[in-house]
């Protein structure tokens, strides 16, 4: 079958992932390079320099320091999590077992909430506003933070973690962001930027537009030039919202109007990506962790073929079946 790799920056639910692997980068580090590496020498050759990620970043007209010397390290004292629930829940777990302070925000509904008992501290964000835009509010987050003497912000997954300017926004006001730069943040969350950073980086890709496409009769064109089936994507949204799959050419433009219409909706943003759809696919994702100093892991592979509605049900790690 078909295999497609997906690469990003950031931590979900992954075996080799969990905050209590490693009390410090160190102990992660020997964890991989020990217990899993027979497994990376015979599945995947993925190893990336600093002087690699340079090289990249300096054609790409940015800068990635992988001078140790030019890096200011200091070590975080207190985290604060721009989340709720289980995920909260864990990235707290991991500040105790580090000897990190806790920080917790909380609607009002959700003062009972167990993330807010869990944390050290925690503090109500957004008065007066429905659950999830007081947790969008990135004014309240920013201020509870400064005013709680807090190092750095864990935006979690959901929310605003996938928001470039929420991780601009924390950098500004001279805290640190747990989680990819918000360059890499905004090139990722665009399918077309991140489409066009796949090229370049000389990664093999399905055909599909350039770039986003607004009409029904630009899809239709596509349709004819490409052939069928395809699938339509919401351009600057994700979670299987805004999508559609096309195999019959009199559905293109009322599946293009019906999925464009869903992610207006969703994203405040009706434009659509369109790409061949690549039948029973498997889909297969390998984590990429790195820091600012350019140093680079990967956490292996896990295969993400099951889904419903295009969201992932079920993963599994290592990924079953694939060539060494």
């Amino acid at each position: 079958g078909q295999l497609r790799i997906i690469i990003f920056l950031g931590g979900e639910n992954h075996p080799t992932s969990s905050p209590a692997l490693g009390e410090a980068r160190g102990g992660v580090s020997r964890l991989l390079l020990t217990k899993y590496y027979p497994i990376l020498k015979a599945r995947f050759a993925l190893r990336a320099t600093a002087s690699q990620f340079q090289a990249w970043s300096s054609a790409k007209g940015r800068t990635a320091s992988s001078d140790a010397k030019t890096v200011e390290y200091k070590p975080i004292r207190s985290v604060l999590v721009a989340n709720r629930g289980e995920i909260a829940i864990r990235v707290f777990r991991a500040c105790t077992e580090l000897g990190i302070r806790s920080v917790a925000i909380y609607s009002e509904q959700d003062k009972l909430q167990m993330h807010r008992q869990k944390a050290d501290e925690s503090y109500i964000v957004g008065k007066g506003l429905p659950p999830v835009e007081a947790y969008l509010s990135i004014p309240e987050i920013i201020r509870v933070a400064k005013e709680n003497d807090v190092d750095a912000v864990h935006p979690g997954y959901g929310l605003l973690s996938e928001r470039a300017d929420f991780a601009q926004a924390i950098l500004d006001a001279g805290l640190r962001f747990i989680g990819p730069s918000p360059f890499v943040v905004q090139q990722m969350g665009d399918k077309v930027a991140a489409r066009k950073a796949a090229i370049d980086a000389k990664v093999p890709i399905v055909p599909g537009t350039d770039g986003p496409v607004t009409t029904k009769e630009e899809a239709l064109e596509f349709c004819k030039q490409h052939g069928l089936p395809v699938i339509f994507k919401a351009a600057y949204g994700g979670g299987g919202r805004g999508m559609r799959v096309v195999k019959e050419m009199s559905e293109v433009a009322s599946s293009f109007e019906r999925a464009s219409s869903e992610a207006l909706g969703a994203f405040g943003n009706g434009s659509m990506f369109i790409e061949r759809f690549i039948e029973r696919p498997r889909h297969i994702e390998v984590q990429l962790l790195g820091d600012k100093a350019g140093n680079v892991v990967h956490l292996y592979e896990r295969d993400c073929s099951v889904q419903r509605r295009h969201q992932k049900v079920v993963e599994i790690a290592p990924a079953p079946g694939l060539d060494p």
